[in-house]
């Protein structure tokens, strides 16, 4: 006779199997963290003569900026290297040429001493002009070296006032270096113009904008980007497409940054082996105005331009990111000879696009790109995984299935001996 106690016993096991065959141990077999460089992060503090305005929380804004960053300088993670550039804080006068070059860096980078720190941000008054793009590239500098993680903070409560030097392009050319340098604005009080320029510089680079008010907005928003810099991040490593394949640079698996401007075609390389499945994706970014309707192409050819499979994908201006992938699956040799086993296929991969934009719109550098690469061992199992283009997540799908139709069953079977058992009575 079945049990209460058996019966649940015996669904419990069973769960037991499933979540065991259908979950391998990953979380218990995954591997150790790996030493990685400290993340960076520069404060890049606006004291500039406007700063003297009194509409934050009935202070200045110098003082809301004082008391948000001592704040911030306590809660600095231990791991961070913290550092703090200032403009416009030493030239009061007229001299545009002078103005301009108002940038240096009131605390450098590294371990974070926080009473110095403290003391440094103390002494500063409202003074001079707003030079933010030369703040941006002296900023830059002072994170350059080394694969930590690097972002620039900047605080500031107007315009840049140091044109034509553009901080919009100052950042596009950052990021073009591939550095993987991101830049967040926050600006205090803004108007519609600071608004636009402060969301074009943290858009150039893949950082945010946000408005600030409130002196504890300010402190908060400071502390959260601060503990960002601090997450684990996977870098892409920069590299520079060619204009044809014969010259273009070969790619391991991994992720990978470019530039490419409007209309451009670029081209790479990508070895694979017979049994292997190419999965390639690309994203670029209208990093600025672009006119509506565009698309990307992503291609696999073979060395000699015969086509081998592509993706496309159309946007209509209602997105400032456009993706689309491929794959390509290589048969496994015949008849098991070892040499053509070895042997991997050169494939070119050409990524195109087809944006345009206004006369006005500068087209240097170029839209920033991502690609994607990924080699799989063993097309059968690659499609397996990546059925109805739910990669991975196929098997998550069916393992809940599976384990819902388990619990049905289980559920039934006490359902029935509850029944019986209720007869019998």
């Amino acid at each position: 006779m079945i049990t209460r106690k058996r019966l649940a016993t015996g669904a419990c096991g069973l769960l037991a199997a499933l979540a065991v065959g259908l979950f391998p141990a990953s979380a218990t077999a995954a591997d150790g963290p790996t030493a990685k460089e400290p993340p960076k992060v520069d404060l890049v503090l606006d004291v500039s003569g406007s700063m003297r305005a009194t509409d934050i929380d009935g202070q200045s804004r110098m003082v809301a900026a004082k008391q948000a960053f001592n704040e911030v300088i306590d809660a600095v993670p231990d791991e961070v290297r913290l550092g703090i550039r200032t403009l416009g804080a030493d030239y009061p006068g007229e001299d545009r040429a002078l103005g301009c070059k108002d940038t240096k860096q009131l605390y450098p980078v590294g371990p974070l001493n926080r009473t110095e720190a403290k003391t440094a941000v103390a002494t500063l008054a409202p003074t001079g002009w707003t030079p933010i793009g030369p703040a941006l590239l002296a900023a830059a500098q002072d994170l350059e070296g080394g694969d930590a993680t690097k972002r620039i903070v900047l605080i500031t409560d107007g315009e840049d006032t140091c044109a034509p030097l553009d901080p919009c392009e100052v950042a596009r050319d950052i990021a073009a270096k591939g550095i993987h340098l991101v830049i967040d604005t926050l600006g205090l009080v803004p108007d519609a113009k600071t608004r636009a320029q402060l969301t074009c510089i943290a858009e150039a680079t893949g950082g945010t904008y946000t408005s600030v008010q409130h002196t504890a907005e300010l402190s908060g928003r400071v502390k959260q980007l601060v503990d960002r810099a601090a997450d684990p991040v996977v870098n892409p490593v920069a590299t520079e497409g060619a204009a044809q394949c014969a010259n273009a640079p070969q790619l391991k698996p991994g992720l990978y940054s470019d530039r490419e401007t409007f209309g451009e075609h670029r081209w790479y390389r990508v070895d694979v082996r017979p049994g292997q499945e190419l999965r390639a994706s690309v994203s670029i970014a209208a990093d600025r105005a672009v006119n509506n309707d565009y698309g990307v192409l992503l291609r696999a050819t073979t060395v000699h331009g015969r086509e081998i499979v592509r993706g496309a994908e159309a946007g209509n201006g209602r997105t400032d990111v456009i993706s689309t992938g491929l794959r390509y699956p290589k048969a496994e040799a015949d008849g098991g000879d070892e040499d053509a086993e070895k042997t991997a296929e050169t494939v070119c991969i050409q990524v195109s696009n087809s944006f345009s934009a206004p006369a006005s719109v500068k087209t240097a550098p170029g839209m920033p790109l991502e690609l994607t690469v990924e080699l799989v061992d063993g097309p059968d199992e690659a499609s397996d995984a990546a059925a109805f283009g739910l990669g991975r997540g196929w098997w998550l799908l069916a393992a809940l299935a599976l384990a819902g139709l388990a619990a049905g069953l289980v559920w039934g079977w006490i359902s029935r001996w509850r029944v019986s058992v209720w007869r019998t009575n």
